[in-house]
């Protein structure tokens, strides 16, 4: 016999689940049973209970019919059943029994119901650590598995945004890496309570793709919270088929290609993870997704599926360089295999990792000796990108891939030339939107790069043509895939083009600013689309350059208000300062709504943020508004608002020097 296993509601693994027995009546209860199992065992929150039952079927008997009895004394406040599936580990036999309870049921002690929970968490939790790996998404060690640090909205817009991201990805993917995309795609749909568009996504790979365990793992999960425990309990059969479990006619060849593949899929998902707050986060998410991508490749497998975020992976370099060394001599041996791929989509991507992975190669003390086991020696970077864009030079698809991996890279230029050569290819805006968008992308991010360096002095006037072109693009996109994203960069496009080149704070054109705040309504029109804070910013400083400075303070505060706690991006902040210390200016003889939204501001920022970011965004202000902050101190000082005072004071207040010590002196004699 198994150990007992106590079956939690609301807990798929996937398990067998039984209600609160009713006393003195007949209850259907639904049981999988180990193979092998003469009988299952029952117990019952009765100190005399006796319990009967029939089955249609025994587990392991050549007699499709027979009757078992049996009687404890036993005190659980639940029925414990002492046979539990997960993830296939055990085949799963599910009879339907009928449960006849001839006394009441006592209630045991709270201290011993705890133990009893206690010691079948445990078991459960070293049941799974006995297996080699477990199919599906729902149990991995994700924080989106896991209940939000901050508030709900704020989870749902991360997983709102990674989901649309997918989408526009999964056009571009073929092969079996598309699966790993939807199997994705199914887990954020279903944490966005869109159970029916999951259940949908996981049966349709289970109809194109029998054999992804992770997709009948994540559809049995599914199932089981809509209720369909007998699809659940179907589903959990084919895992275990699939994972040769049940001495079937799955070959182990197969067997251990299957599990690679579900293994390489589960390691796609972590770094798209949300709430990854910090680098320390995307690498800790990054090791394990290299962890499971090792142990795919010890079972073999398709060789395609393990790059696929190599293009994050080797951006770890804050990482001790032993421990980064292995990962690069292991991926760089991949890719070389890779390159023998039969698919010119997987021989184009690799050449391009290759390129990125030669650039790394002076970020070690010595050359890695995988270059020259692989025969790169005397190979550059650029010649392996050449080879990559001469592989898909009249592939369209394959030409928006390397665009983007360059884009991701900061090459700019190089990314617009690959766009260019997908235009040329397919210039229908219809099929090949993504190069309009991401040419659009570049020369936005381009136009905003020289803007910072002619702020610092180190560069002209950026070239406004790049404005002209990305809105040209995006017009072309938003005909044909109208979107929360490509609504918020025309909004700042038009931005740029309604704002002086040098001076932001300077209005040069309000018909651009006009539209700007046009596209962004029409953003605000998506689902959680006043949920981003870049949003809210972008159309507070439109308000601030039209004059409307409370209408742009309300826009800032929103923004705040979207901010995670212990956010560092103060941007939001910093614009609210600004707005409410205009608001002020402007107050006339009553300058206390002002005053009392300042107040506010400041004590909602050091809940939000930590202490030293506040004290250098008041310093900010300061420095950058030193005559409007001088008359704020005084008229706060004049109503008596010392707090506030006292806070932008100490802002600026020079430190103290330390007490000089006296050195003693000493005198040489010779």
């Amino acid at each position: 016999m198994s150990s007992i296993r106590h079956l939690e509601t609301g807990k798929y693994s996937p398990l067998s689940r039984v209600q609160r027995p009713m006393c003195d009546r007949w209850r259907p209860v639904r049981l999988m049973c180990r193979v092998g199992d003469p009988y299952a065992e029952l117990h019952c929150a009765d100190s005399t209970c006796m319990m009967t039952a029939t089955s249609n079927r025994r587990v392991g008997a050549e007699t499709p019919d027979c009757q078992v009895s049996w009687s404890y004394i036993k005190q659980f406040p639940t029925l414990v059943v002492r046979s539990v599936v997960i993830g296939g580990l055990w085949r799963a036999e599910e009879m339907l029994l009928t449960v006849n309870i001839h006394s009441g049921c006592q209630r045991v002690e709270e201290e011993e119901r705890e133990a009893m929970e206690a010691d079948s968490t445990e078991d459960i939790e070293s049941l799974m650590e006995d297996m080699d790996y477990i199919p599906g998404h729902f149990h991995l060690d994700l924080n989106l598995n896991c209940d939000p640090v901050g508030p709900i909205k704020l989870r749902h817009r991360d997983t709102y945004l990674k989901q649309e991201s997918l989408r526009s990805e999964l056009e571009a993917e073929v092969g079996y890496l598309q699966y790993a995309v939807r199997n994705l795609l199914g887990l954020l749909a279903f944490h966005l309570n869109q159970l029916d568009t999951a259940q949908e996504i996981f049966r349709s790979i289970c109809k194109e793709d029998p054999g992804n365990l992770n997709a009948w793992a994540n559809l049995g999960y599914v199932y089981d919270k809509l209720g369909r425990e007998l699809d659940a309990g179907e589903c959990v059969e084919k895992v275990s088929h699939l994972m040769g479990l049940d001495a079937g006619e799955v070959s182990q060849e197969e067997t251990r290609l299957l599990a690679a593949r579900c293994l390489a899929e589960q390691a796609y998902v972590y770094p798209y993870d949300v709430e990854l707050e910090s680098e320390d986060d995307l690498r800790e998410r990054l090791t394990s997704a290299l962890t499971l991508y090792n142990r795919a490749l010890d079972y073999g497998g398709q060789l395609s599926l393990f790059s696929c975020r190599l293009d994050d992976i080797v951006k770890t370099k804050e990482d001790s360089e032993y421990s980064r060394l292995s990962h690069y001599n292991k991926g760089l041996k991949l890719l070389r295999e890779t390159l023998e791929s039969e698919k010119k989509q997987h021989k184009a991507l690799a050449w391009c990792y290759v390129g990125i992975m030669l650039e790394r190669k002076n970020e070690f003390t010595t050359v890695p000796m995988s270059i020259h086991d692989c025969g790169y020696s005397a190979s550059e970077p650029l010649s392996c990108y050449g080879t990559a864009i001469k592989l898909a030079s009249d592939d369209a698809f394959i030409l928006n891939l390397l665009a983007k991996m360059f884009f991701l890279s900061g090459k700019y230029e190089m990314a617009t030339g690959i766009c260019n050569m997908a235009l040329n290819v397919l210039p229908d805006p219809e099929l090949n939107w993504q190069a309009y968008c991401t040419r659009a992308k570049i020369n936005t991010m381009l136009y905003a790069r020289d803007l910072e360096k002619a702020k610092h002095g180190h560069g002209g006037i950026p070239d406004r043509q790049k404005l002209t072109e990305a809105r040209t693009d995006l017009d072309k996109v938003l005909t044909v895939r109208p979107c929360l994203r490509t609504h918020l960069e025309m909004a700042q496009v038009y931005y740029y083009m309604g704002v002086d080149a040098l001076q932001e704070s300077l209005l040069v054109d309000e018909g651009a600013v006009n539209s700007a705040l046009v596209s962004l309504s029409q953003a605000l029109q998506f689902e959680l689309g006043d949920s981003l804070p870049d949003l809210h910013v972008l159309r507070g400083r439109c308000l601030l350059l039209k004059g409307e400075e409370q209408n742009a303070a309300d826009c800032f505060k929103c923004a705040v208000e979207l901010e995670r706690p212990g956010s560092t991006d103060t941007t939001a902040l910093r614009c609210l300062l600004q707005a409410l210390l205009a608001l002020f200016m402007q107050g006339g003889p009553d300058p206390n709504p002002a005053v009392i939204q300042l107040e506010l501001l400041v004590k909602k920022a050091e809940e939000k943020y930590s202490e030293d970011i506040v004290k250098a965004e008041l310093r900010c202000l300061y420095r950058t508004h030193t005559a409007e902050v001088t008359e704020l101190s005084r008229a706060l000082i004049r109503t008596g608002r010392l707090v506030l005072v006292k806070k932008l004071l100490e802002t600026v207040a020079p430190k103290q020097m330390a007490k000089r010590r006296t050195m003693p002196m000493s005198i040489s004699f010779t």
